[in-house]
């Protein structure tokens, strides 16, 4: 087991390999629940990355909440300024060529294109209103069995412990010579912290929210082709990290990105996991028709983890994206890991906008020029192309019509 600093692009990329390395690449809902007692945990389980003994979460009520643990030591940390990587970040041959467009939005499907250039990945954008697909660009990829989640996993891990009662967004957990809090910990991607959760979660809690999310299980409603990403049930060994590695960057998780944008969507919506849909024909559209395949009680958290999104954006992993696009709030959250000399760059966000929101998943695959902050940076161009060609606009006003449409119906 090793502990690998890895720099790229002139970023500090912090990472652990054990079969996979994880890279945590930084850039420089109200919480109602209260816990009725204090609770104490005793880890004897150690990592070889780090060890935690004599935890101990005192909770008496949501705002003051504070999770303590008495040693935190890191062993055996190195520096490795080269990981080699024989996969290429940028595609050969025509990658969309396959792809079944008939029934996606033109627009929506070309601003993805154009975005990604010639990167080898996929984007997927779906309407967090009732789960349709908009686009799906590089089919092949967005349906394959998916990869390692990295630091995107982190999103479930979040919420499983704001719905637990174990922190709110504002409260401060001791790490190893600093205090975070969720909002910086998500905006910053911070391994320590979510590590720390998982620890004072569980494993089987931990798998719990994850599958009512919507890991582990397919994503789409009769979307052929599309293949099963993985949650284990059981932990990885103590000797690779345990729950604590799968909780900071998904180790030993499989994760598609249909199922990502499913669980993020129903973020967007306030808890509704919609099963996602692809029409394939024109007909399709129009015979569209949602389907949810379970509520999620997770609005009153959604403020909470919002918070740390927006800041992954504005001043985080993330800020890459506002270079190309500042017009509409967007919150995300970024991904980076490798395995097998492979990278794999996520990012995850949904839009705000008067006219409705998007989801949007980047999910890219390859060398050195893939990582999570570029994902964010290819998600900023497609919203740049979107709002250049006037979509968002276009959908205001076709949503008026609908409401004079509605209106006149009404009145008859």
């Amino acid at each position: 087991m090793r502990l690998s600093c890895v720099f790229a692009l002139g970023l500090a990329v912090i990472g652990t390999s054990v079969g996979a390395a994880a890279l945590d690449v930084q850039h420089n809902v109200h919480h109602s629940k209260t816990a009725s007692k204090h609770l104490a945990v005793r880890h004897t389980t150690h990592s070889r990355t780090s060890t935690a003994a004599a935890h101990r979460v005192h909770t008496t009520s949501a705002s003051s909440a504070t999770l303590h643990h008495a040693v935190l030591t890191r062993s055996r940390r190195h520096h490795y300024y080269g990981e080699r990587f024989t996969a290429s970040s940028f595609a050969k041959g025509d990658i969309f060529a396959d792809d079944i467009t008939a029934g996606e939005d033109p627009l929506v499907r070309q601003a993805a294109i154009d975005a990604l250039g010639d990167m080898n990945g996929t984007a997927v954008v779906i309407d967090p209103s009732n789960g349709r697909i908009l686009a799906m660009v590089n089919q092949k990829l967005a349906l394959s069995p998916g990869a390692e989640p990295c630091s995107t996993i982190k999103l479930s891990v979040a919420l499983a412990a704001l719905s637990e009662g174990l922190v709110t967004r504002d409260t401060p957990v001791q790490l190893a010579g600093f205090r975070m809090n969720m909002t910086d910990a998500l905006a910053k991607s911070n391994n320590l912290y979510f590590e720390e959760l998982g620890r004072e979660l569980g494993f089987d809690r931990v798998r719990h929210y994850a599958t009512q999310f919507g890991l582990g299980e397919l994503a789409g409603y009769h979307i052929e082709g599309e293949q099963l990403g993985e949650y284990p049930r059981e932990a990885i060994p103590a000797s690779e990290g345990g729950v604590s590695r799968m909780c900071s960057f998904g180790q030993g998780v499989s994760m598609t990105p249909l199922q990502l944008g499913a669980f993020v969507a129903a973020i967007a919506n306030g808890g509704t996991l919609y099963y996602l849909q692809h029409p394939t024909s024109t007909e399709d559209v129009l015979a569209f028709q949602p389907k949810v395949k379970r509520t999620l009680d997770i609005a009153r958290y959604v403020p909470d983890l919002q918070d740390g999104m927006a800041g992954a954006v504005e001043y985080g992993t993330a800020r890459r994206l506002r270079a190309n696009f500042q017009e509409l709030p967007v919150f995300g959250k970024t991904g980076t890991c490798s395995d097998k000399g492979t990278r794999f760059g996520w990012f995850v966000s949904y839009s705000e906008a008067p006219q409705g929101s998007l989801v949007t998943v980047f999910f890219l695959e390859g060398g050195r020029p893939t990582f999570g902050p570029r994902a964010a940076e290819l998600t900023g161009e497609f919203y740049k192309n979107l709002w250049d060609r006037n979509y968002f606009a276009e959908k205001g006003t076709q949503a008026h019509a609908a409401l004079q449409v509605i209106s006149t119906t009404s009145t008859r």
